[in-house]
């Protein structure tokens, strides 16, 4: 029985002819964020999902309370030393942002505040501090602010002796830049205020005009994307250029900021590498020569062009190379073996390695905060689904570990023990095994009426590890079991896993997410009736694509920033990102990858049959999803759909892409997810 209350929302046909096919898009118009029916339409949108939720919003403050009170409000991060000073950023009771603080020589000193982020976000319903840098002089800082969720970021700085400042403003970048060594010199790159695409690579001079400021560098292929970033040893200014499956590099000393770039190594199509410097040489990680998981090479500054390349640690098929962090005395390598971080350790004198050891069945580690060039000590980060997040030094010489910062849940009864943690696999439809990673309390039963809550995401090569989270405890403390699908499209199991799940190979990722739901319910974890499904963005592409392929299966979902009118986005080469993906799903003006999209694009799959539950979420200034794909799809969804289960479109007016900006404005976004999983199971306390 259809809701008579529900929003009404306007059929314009609008014909969308491409090949030998038409296309009728009803709810073409709602593209348009200028026009005031739109704006109504959405306003009526979180008008019926505020009607419609009132019943859990006592429910929704008290999982508000409970989140929030298992947070540490005073906390500082572990200090990290670069030129002279130590960093730290707080957080204060009862405050959103961040302050970022230091300290000249030693933690003893007085202390300095960099930025008070609350200060700088009043008048602000939205703020974001993407970066700051300080210059090689130690006196001025330059940083990124983006106050309206567009990421669209305006660079702007500050004197840190005297704490003015400046009047100069540099604004639509990326929020990307590096100081050269003179500490007047800044390379940024600027976006496409249309498409978002950094395309160019600016210089300034601190103190000079803006528009006046010099183009180093222009990328005219509109799939490939710039940024400038400096080296580790300070010696270099890199400009990288890249596509999903290309990249380019171009280089200069950065005490000569004006003398020109030059090219690194000329860009093949499907060959990607990155560069870091060390010494005389320059290190190379590469896919080169069918490298799909990528190896090491090095090559003399001398001579960079790829026929000077040598190999440092070559390919292996079993082994995916994350990345790398270069010390002077050390080489730190992260690889992923089997689904697992590891973390190699090669010393550079000795020319003899180690691993670093993790003894758990499934857990994220990963280098973090190792600025310093010269140090002995590497820095990283360590957790999974039922440990919190320890940052960890590791004594390169002696092997010797020291806990710098464990995460405290602020709950007594709080034990990591009482959750049990599992790594199990499933089969897809064509043979493969596929990952399983799950956690739910240790007296929860296989018996079958267990809640579950399914994630997944399976595109760009992403991995979504098994990571802790403070707020996912109240999920698992009123039953739920919590998984994550580690399905094609990431890198969990290698670059293939990855291959093996985009273009014309998508479909895999769908289907590896519904043979993991089927086993999870065979498996007794679950069962109908009670199993959930959660993605955002891409992951929002997953969703809709399972629901249309089998609806029967959850009793709920959510769509967080979805990407589901693939085929109508792909094909606008005006909308933000588009052109830089073709690689990723393939390019729809050829036939062959139009008819490969249209036959799983959510949107325009929607059928005349019963789906779950859904809620799905937007921010009216997305920059990545543009908010017209998930209204589209909920008004289609609410025009074929034959059942009277709950829809919900939930637009946030003042945000984009990433949610609300402040610690505790986000946990009010979670809490509406969680109280919509809750009430579906008839639970409210």
């Amino acid at each position: 029985m259809k809701d008579n209350n529900q929003p009404k929302v306007q059929k314009k046909p609008f014909e969308l002819k491409n090949f030998n096919n038409t296309r009728i898009d009803n709810y073409y118009w709602l593209n348009n964020r200028d026009n005031p029916e739109v704006i109504d339409y959405l306003n009526q949108e979180n008008e019926y999902y505020e009607s419609n939720t009132s019943h859990t919003v006592n429910f929704q403050k008290k999982l508000f309370e409970e989140i929030k009170n298992k947070i540490k409000e005073d906390d500082e991060s572990v200090p990290y030393f670069l030129n002279g000073y130590w960093y730290v950023t707080k957080f204060k009771e009862n405050l959103n942002y961040p302050i970022h603080v230091r300290f000249k020589k030693t933690l003893n000193a007085k202390e300095e505040i960099i930025f008070d982020c609350n200060e700088l976000a009043k008048g602000h319903s939205y703020f974001n501090l993407s970066n700051f840098k300080v210059s090689p002089n130690n006196k001025i800082v330059a940083y990124s602010v983006d106050t309206v969720s567009r990421r669209l970021y305006t660079i702007k700085f500050k004197n840190l002796e005297t704490g003015k400042i400046y009047t100069e403003e540099i604004k639509n970048t990326s929020g990307n830049f590096a100081w050269a060594e003179d500490n007047i010199t800044l390379f940024y790159s600027a976006r496409n205020v249309a498409t978002l695409r950094n395309e160019k690579i600016f210089k300034h001079k601190l103190s000079n005009n803006p528009k006046k400021d010099e183009l180093v560098f222009f990328e005219k292929d509109d799939t490939f994307y710039t940024s400038v970033f400096k080296s580790k040893s300070n010696k270099f200014i890199f400009i990288a250029s890249s596509s999903t499956l290309t990249s380019e590099y171009r280089y200069l000393y950065s005490e000569s900021p004006d003398e020109n770039f030059k090219l690194f190594n000329k860009r093949k199509r499907g060959v990607e590498y990155s560069v870091s410097h060390f010494e005389d040489s320059f290190y190379i990680i590469t896919n080169k020569d069918k490298a799909h998981n990528y190896k090491l090479l090095k090559t003399s500054i001398n001579n960079t062009t790829d026929d000077h390349w040598e190999c440092v640690i070559d390919h292996r098929k079993d082994v995916l190379i994350e990345g790398i962090d270069i010390f002077k005395d050390f080489l730190v390598l992260s690889e992923r073996f089997n689904g697992l971080n590891r973390i190699n350790v090669l010393n550079w004198n000795t020319k003899k390695d180690f691993y670093i050891n993790f003894e758990s069945e499934t857990f994220c580690a990963y280098t973090t905060g190792n600025l310093d060039f010269n140090s002995t000590k590497l820095r990283y980060a360590f957790n999974s689904l039922n440990q919190p997040f320890s940052v960890i030094e590791f004594d390169l010489n002696s092997k010797e570990k020291k806990i710098l910062k464990q995460h405290v849940v602020l709950d007594e009864k709080f034990d990591p023990n009482n959750y049990k943690t599992e790594r199990i696999w499933a089969k897809s439809v064509d043979g493969q095994k596929l990952p399983i990673s799950l956690v739910y309390n240790k007296n929860l039963r296989k018996e079958g009426g267990n809640p579950l809550l399914l994630y997944g995401y399976g595109s760009y090569g992403n991995t979504i590890d098994p990571t802790f989270s403070v707020s996912r405890l109240s999920l698992l403390d009123r039953g739920f079991v919590f998984a994550i699908a580690h399905v094609r499209g990431s890198e969990y199991l290698g670059r293939s896993w990855y291959e093996n799940g985009k273009l014309l190979k998508k479909k895999n990722t769908f289907n590896d997410f519904i043979d993991c739901t089927k086993f999870l319910i065979t498996e007794g974890y679950s069962s109908k009736g009670h199993v959930y499904a959660y993605g955002g963005s891409a992951g929002g592409l997953l969703i809709g694509a399972v629901i249309n392929m089998a609806p029967n299966l959850y009793n709920g979902v959510i769509a967080a920033v979805p990407f589901v009118d693939v085929v109508t986005t792909m094909l606008d080469e005006t909308i933000p990102l588009t052109t830089g993906e073709y690689d990723e799903w393939g390019n729809p003006n050829n036939e062959e990858f139009y008819n490969y999209i249209l036959s799983y694009s959510p949107y325009d799959n929607v059928k005349n049959i019963k789906y779950p539950n859904i809620l799905v979420t937007t921010g009216l200034h997305d920059s990545q999803v543009q908010y017209w794909e998930p209204a589209k799809w909920v008004a289609k969804l609410r025009e074929l759909k034959k059942d009277d289960n709950k829809l919900f479109l939930n637009t946030n007016m003042d945000t984009g892409h990433g949610g609300s900006s402040g610690r505790f404005e986000a946990i009010k976004d979670l809490v509406k997810e969680y109280a919509f999983l809750f009430d579906l199971e008839k639970i409210y306390k």
